[in-house]
């Protein structure tokens, strides 16, 4: 099998965000046969259909994303909801014909937040896949809360038992996405 290429999507813009952090672990983290690759979404303007040429920072996140054979989703929880950014970025993909970046791809998530973590903004990110038709993965579930040591100064993971929950989380997702990819000619 050829390698699984995840791509990492973060909603939060911020330089020391801790879900980038989260998606840093992960991605030096990944199993034997998978990687993952972060996308930038912080030049993505917000999707408006009379912008007619695409702009160069969503042709990037497009080619991203039609080499993935699946997703990764940092979701911050910002007012009990999806932060925008990660949103725009699936609206602006949605709005491709046929829904052909992210259609019949698995997905995972995870986020770190207040005191429920991001459970709220990964509910309403499950509600918005179930459109999208991305095959979310249940467990493990990953979230956190940024606030009690989770996290050194430079926003990297340092709490062992949530490291360890990804690194479960990345084994499940390797082996849910193997259930759903095509093979290549």
């Amino acid at each position: 099998m050829e390698n699984l290429k995840i791509l990492g999507l973060c909603g939060s813009l911020r330089k020391k965000s801790t879900n980038m952090g989260m998606l840093r672990y992960a991605r030096a983290h990944v199993p034997e046969g998978m990687t993952i690759e972060i996308a930038d979404l912080s030049h993505i303007p917000f999707y408006n259909e009379d912008i007619k040429d695409k702009p160069s920072s969503v042709e990037a996140l497009f080619q991203q994303m039609s080499e993935a054979d699946g997703f990764l989703f940092a979701c911050p929880e910002y007012n009990y909801s999806i932060a925008p950014a990660l949103k725009n970025a699936l609206d602006w993909a949605s709005r491709e014909p046929s829904n052909l970046l992210l259609n019949d791809k698995p997905a995972a998530m995870m986020g770190a937040g207040g005191g429920m973590g991001t459970s709220r903004a990964q509910y309403h990110l499950r509600q918005v896949c179930v459109f999208l038709n991305l095959h979310l993965l249940n467990r493990p579930e990953v979230f956190c809360n940024a606030f009690a040591n989770t996290f050194n100064e430079e926003s990297e993971l340092i709490d062992p038992k949530i490291q360890q929950l990804i690194e479960q989380q990345l084994i499940a997702l390797k082996a849910f996405s193997q259930k759903w990819q095509v093979p290549k000619n």
